[in-house]
Protein backbone atom coordinates (compact mmCIF):
# COMPACT_ATOMS: atom_id res chain seq x y z
CA UNK A 1 0.00 0.00 0.00
CA UNK A 2 1.54 3.30 -1.13
CA UNK A 3 1.13 6.12 1.39
CA UNK A 4 0.60 9.57 -0.16
CA UNK A 5 0.96 13.10 1.15
CA UNK A 6 0.37 16.36 -0.74
CA UNK A 7 0.84 19.99 0.20
CA UNK A 8 1.88 23.28 -1.35
CA UNK A 9 5.27 24.96 -0.98
CA UNK A 10 7.76 26.89 -3.11
CA UNK A 11 4.93 28.07 -5.34
CA UNK A 12 4.02 24.57 -6.50
CA UNK A 13 2.22 21.38 -5.53
CA UNK A 14 4.33 18.81 -3.68
CA UNK A 15 3.48 15.11 -3.76
CA UNK A 16 5.22 12.47 -1.66
CA UNK A 17 4.82 8.72 -2.14
CA UNK A 18 6.15 6.14 0.30
CA UNK A 19 5.98 2.36 0.02
CA UNK A 20 5.87 1.94 3.81
CA UNK A 21 4.21 3.30 6.90
CA UNK A 22 5.12 7.01 6.96
CA UNK A 23 5.44 7.52 10.72
CA UNK A 24 6.63 11.11 11.09
CA UNK A 25 8.30 11.09 7.65
CA UNK A 26 5.72 13.19 5.82
CA UNK A 27 5.64 15.79 8.59
CA UNK A 28 9.44 16.10 8.41
CA UNK A 29 9.32 16.50 4.63
CA UNK A 30 6.72 19.25 4.76
CA UNK A 31 8.57 21.09 7.52
CA UNK A 32 11.82 20.94 5.54
CA UNK A 33 10.22 22.37 2.40
CA UNK A 34 8.76 25.24 4.43
CA UNK A 35 12.10 25.88 6.14
CA UNK A 36 14.06 25.93 2.88
CA UNK A 37 11.50 28.17 1.20
CA UNK A 38 11.88 30.67 4.04
CA UNK A 39 15.63 30.76 3.37
CA UNK A 40 15.79 30.62 -0.45
CA UNK A 41 12.67 32.35 -1.81
CA UNK A 42 13.04 35.64 -3.69
CA UNK A 43 9.39 36.39 -2.88
CA UNK A 44 9.82 36.48 0.90
CA UNK A 45 11.44 39.81 1.80
CA UNK A 46 13.01 38.46 5.00
CA UNK A 47 14.54 35.34 3.40
CA UNK A 48 18.31 34.97 3.37
CA UNK A 49 18.29 35.25 -0.41
CA UNK A 50 16.28 38.49 -0.33
CA UNK A 51 18.62 39.95 2.26
CA UNK A 52 21.61 39.02 0.10
CA UNK A 53 20.01 40.61 -2.96
CA UNK A 54 19.22 43.78 -1.01
CA UNK A 55 22.64 44.18 0.63
CA UNK A 56 24.88 42.71 -2.07
CA UNK A 57 26.90 40.84 0.57
CA UNK A 58 25.93 38.37 3.27
CA UNK A 59 27.47 35.85 5.62
CA UNK A 60 25.23 33.02 4.48
CA UNK A 61 23.87 29.99 6.24
CA UNK A 62 24.81 26.52 4.98
CA UNK A 63 21.80 26.06 2.68
CA UNK A 64 22.09 29.36 0.80
CA UNK A 65 25.84 28.83 0.58
CA UNK A 66 25.46 25.33 -0.84
CA UNK A 67 22.79 26.27 -3.40
CA UNK A 68 24.81 29.30 -4.52
CA UNK A 69 27.88 27.11 -5.00
CA UNK A 70 25.83 24.58 -6.97
CA UNK A 71 24.48 27.38 -9.16
CA UNK A 72 27.93 28.87 -9.78
CA UNK A 73 29.37 25.47 -10.71
CA UNK A 74 26.45 24.96 -13.11
CA UNK A 75 27.01 28.39 -14.65
CA UNK A 76 30.66 27.53 -15.23
CA UNK A 77 30.16 24.13 -16.84
CA UNK A 78 27.23 25.24 -19.04
CA UNK A 79 29.06 28.30 -20.34
CA UNK A 80 26.45 30.60 -18.79
CA UNK A 81 23.39 28.87 -20.24
CA UNK A 82 22.35 28.24 -16.65
CA UNK A 83 22.79 31.51 -14.75
CA UNK A 84 21.55 32.31 -11.23
CA UNK A 85 21.95 36.06 -11.91
CA UNK A 86 18.69 36.34 -13.90
CA UNK A 87 16.66 37.93 -11.10
CA UNK A 88 16.34 41.35 -12.73
CA UNK A 89 15.54 39.85 -16.13
CA UNK A 90 12.70 37.77 -14.68
CA UNK A 91 11.36 40.81 -12.81
CA UNK A 92 11.66 42.99 -15.95
CA UNK A 93 9.56 40.41 -17.78
CA UNK A 94 6.81 40.92 -15.18
CA UNK A 95 7.44 37.98 -12.84
CA UNK A 96 7.87 40.25 -9.84
CA UNK A 97 5.54 38.51 -7.39
CA UNK A 98 4.21 35.02 -6.71
CA UNK A 99 2.88 33.52 -9.91
CA UNK A 100 -0.76 33.37 -8.81
CA UNK A 101 -0.69 37.17 -8.22
CA UNK A 102 0.56 38.14 -11.69
CA UNK A 103 -1.62 40.45 -13.78
CA UNK A 104 -1.10 42.50 -16.95
CA UNK A 105 -0.56 46.06 -15.71
CA UNK A 106 0.11 47.50 -19.17
CA UNK A 107 3.90 47.68 -18.86
CA UNK A 108 6.10 46.33 -21.62
CA UNK A 109 8.80 43.77 -20.94
CA UNK A 110 12.36 45.05 -20.92
CA UNK A 111 15.62 43.18 -21.31
CA UNK A 112 17.89 43.15 -18.26
CA UNK A 113 21.53 42.32 -17.76
CA UNK A 114 22.45 38.82 -16.66
CA UNK A 115 25.81 37.29 -15.82
CA UNK A 116 27.01 39.58 -13.01
CA UNK A 117 29.97 38.59 -10.89
CA UNK A 118 29.24 36.41 -7.84
CA UNK A 119 31.97 35.64 -5.32
CA UNK A 120 31.98 33.13 -2.49
CA UNK A 121 34.69 33.49 0.13
CA UNK A 122 34.28 31.24 3.14
CA UNK A 123 30.68 31.73 4.19
CA UNK A 124 30.43 35.19 2.61
CA UNK A 125 28.62 35.71 -0.70
CA UNK A 126 29.30 38.96 -2.59
CA UNK A 127 27.37 40.19 -5.59
CA UNK A 128 28.63 42.67 -8.15
CA UNK A 129 26.61 45.92 -7.86
CA UNK A 130 23.40 45.56 -9.85
CA UNK A 131 23.45 41.75 -9.62
CA UNK A 132 20.70 39.82 -7.85
CA UNK A 133 20.08 36.09 -7.69
CA UNK A 134 17.05 33.99 -8.56
CA UNK A 135 17.67 30.47 -7.27
CA UNK A 136 14.09 29.28 -7.79
CA UNK A 137 14.61 26.21 -9.99
CA UNK A 138 17.84 24.90 -8.54
CA UNK A 139 16.62 25.61 -4.99
CA UNK A 140 13.52 23.52 -5.69
CA UNK A 141 15.67 20.68 -6.99
CA UNK A 142 17.96 20.98 -3.98
CA UNK A 143 14.94 20.80 -1.66
CA UNK A 144 13.66 17.67 -3.40
CA UNK A 145 17.07 16.02 -2.98
CA UNK A 146 17.14 16.97 0.71
CA UNK A 147 13.68 15.65 1.54
CA UNK A 148 14.21 12.37 -0.32
CA UNK A 149 17.17 11.82 2.01
CA UNK A 150 14.83 12.46 4.95
CA UNK A 151 12.13 10.11 3.67
CA UNK A 152 14.30 7.26 2.35
CA UNK A 153 15.02 5.71 5.80
CA UNK A 154 11.26 5.07 6.10
CA UNK A 155 11.15 3.05 2.86
CA UNK A 156 11.16 3.34 -0.94
CA UNK A 157 9.94 6.82 -1.82
CA UNK A 158 9.27 9.41 -4.52
CA UNK A 159 9.02 13.19 -4.06
CA UNK A 160 7.64 15.38 -6.84
CA UNK A 161 7.74 19.19 -6.60
CA UNK A 162 5.97 20.47 -9.69
CA UNK A 163 7.99 18.30 -12.06
CA UNK A 164 11.23 18.19 -10.08
CA UNK A 165 11.19 14.59 -8.95
CA UNK A 166 13.57 12.24 -7.15
CA UNK A 167 13.28 8.67 -5.94
CA UNK A 168 15.07 6.34 -3.55
CA UNK A 169 14.49 2.60 -3.53
CA UNK A 170 11.91 0.63 -5.46
CA UNK A 171 10.98 1.17 -9.10
CA UNK A 172 8.65 4.05 -9.93
CA UNK A 173 6.80 4.54 -13.25
CA UNK A 174 6.92 8.23 -14.16
CA UNK A 175 4.72 9.49 -16.99
CA UNK A 176 6.17 12.30 -19.13
CA UNK A 177 3.31 14.72 -19.70
CA UNK A 178 2.08 15.14 -23.25
CA UNK A 179 4.27 12.40 -24.72
CA UNK A 180 2.60 9.07 -24.00
CA UNK A 181 5.93 7.94 -22.54
CA UNK A 182 6.53 6.41 -19.11
CA UNK A 183 10.00 6.05 -17.59
CA UNK A 184 10.84 3.45 -14.94
CA UNK A 185 12.94 5.30 -12.36
CA UNK A 186 14.66 3.27 -9.64
CA UNK A 187 17.22 5.88 -8.59
CA UNK A 188 18.15 9.48 -9.26
CA UNK A 189 15.87 12.23 -10.44
CA UNK A 190 14.31 14.08 -13.31
CA UNK A 191 13.24 17.68 -13.89
CA UNK A 192 11.18 19.47 -16.51
CA UNK A 193 11.62 23.01 -17.83
CA UNK A 194 8.88 24.39 -20.04
CA UNK A 195 7.07 27.49 -21.22
CA UNK A 196 3.59 26.01 -21.31
CA UNK A 197 2.62 26.57 -17.67
CA UNK A 198 4.28 29.59 -16.07
CA UNK A 199 3.28 32.15 -18.67
CA UNK A 200 1.49 35.47 -18.45
CA UNK A 201 0.62 38.63 -20.38
CA UNK A 202 2.53 41.89 -20.00
CA UNK A 203 1.64 44.81 -22.24
CA UNK A 204 -0.32 42.31 -24.33
CA UNK A 205 2.76 40.13 -24.91
CA UNK A 206 2.74 36.50 -23.76
CA UNK A 207 5.86 35.78 -21.70
CA UNK A 208 7.29 32.94 -19.63
CA UNK A 209 9.78 32.53 -16.77
CA UNK A 210 12.71 30.85 -18.56
CA UNK A 211 15.17 33.62 -19.35
CA UNK A 212 17.89 33.33 -21.98
CA UNK A 213 20.94 34.85 -20.22
CA UNK A 214 22.32 35.92 -23.62
CA UNK A 215 19.38 38.25 -24.27
CA UNK A 216 18.06 39.01 -20.77
CA UNK A 217 14.54 38.17 -21.96
CA UNK A 218 12.29 35.08 -21.91
CA UNK A 219 13.88 32.58 -24.28
CA UNK A 220 12.66 32.19 -27.85
CA UNK A 221 12.96 28.50 -28.73
CA UNK A 222 11.03 25.82 -30.59
CA UNK A 223 11.16 23.63 -27.47
CA UNK A 224 7.94 23.72 -25.48
CA UNK A 225 9.09 21.43 -22.67
CA UNK A 226 12.31 19.58 -21.81
CA UNK A 227 12.57 16.69 -19.33
CA UNK A 228 16.00 15.41 -18.29
CA UNK A 229 17.10 12.48 -16.08
CA UNK A 230 20.13 12.99 -13.81
CA UNK A 231 21.67 11.77 -10.57
CA UNK A 232 20.02 14.54 -8.52
CA UNK A 233 17.05 16.86 -8.92
CA UNK A 234 19.32 19.91 -8.66
CA UNK A 235 21.45 18.64 -11.55
CA UNK A 236 18.37 17.66 -13.57
CA UNK A 237 17.10 21.25 -13.15
CA UNK A 238 20.31 22.62 -14.64
CA UNK A 239 20.29 20.20 -17.57
CA UNK A 240 16.58 20.73 -18.29
CA UNK A 241 17.21 24.48 -18.64
CA UNK A 242 20.10 23.79 -21.04
CA UNK A 243 17.93 21.38 -23.06
CA UNK A 244 15.13 23.93 -23.20
CA UNK A 245 17.44 26.67 -24.51
CA UNK A 246 19.47 24.60 -26.96
CA UNK A 247 17.32 21.60 -27.89
CA UNK A 248 20.13 19.25 -26.92
CA UNK A 249 21.87 17.95 -23.80
CA UNK A 250 24.32 15.17 -22.98
CA UNK A 251 21.95 13.28 -20.69
CA UNK A 252 18.80 11.15 -21.07
CA UNK A 253 16.06 13.54 -22.17
CA UNK A 254 12.64 13.96 -23.73
CA UNK A 255 11.80 17.14 -25.64
CA UNK A 256 8.36 18.31 -26.71
CA UNK A 257 8.65 20.71 -29.65
CA UNK A 258 6.23 23.59 -30.21
CA UNK A 259 4.68 21.68 -33.12
CA UNK A 260 3.94 18.72 -30.84
CA UNK A 261 6.80 16.47 -31.99
CA UNK A 262 8.39 14.37 -29.25
CA UNK A 263 12.17 13.87 -29.40
CA UNK A 264 13.88 11.24 -27.24
CA UNK A 265 17.65 11.21 -26.77
CA UNK A 266 20.63 10.68 -24.51
CA UNK A 267 20.27 6.91 -24.38
CA UNK A 268 16.53 6.69 -23.74
CA UNK A 269 14.75 4.23 -26.00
Amino acid sequence: MIARHSFRAMGTDIECLLDAEPGDGFAAVEAEFVRLEALLSRFQPDSELSRLNAAGELVAGPELLEVTRLALAARERTGGLFDPAVHDAVVAAGYDRSFELLADDGRHAEAARCGGRIEVEGATIRLEPGTRLDLGGIAKGYAVDRVVELLAPHGPCLVNAGGDLAVAGGSWPVAIEGTGLTLALDSGALATSGRDRRRWLLGGEELHHLVDPATGRPAVTDVMRATVVAASAAEAEVLAKVAFLTGSVDAPHVLVRADGRVVVGGGLA
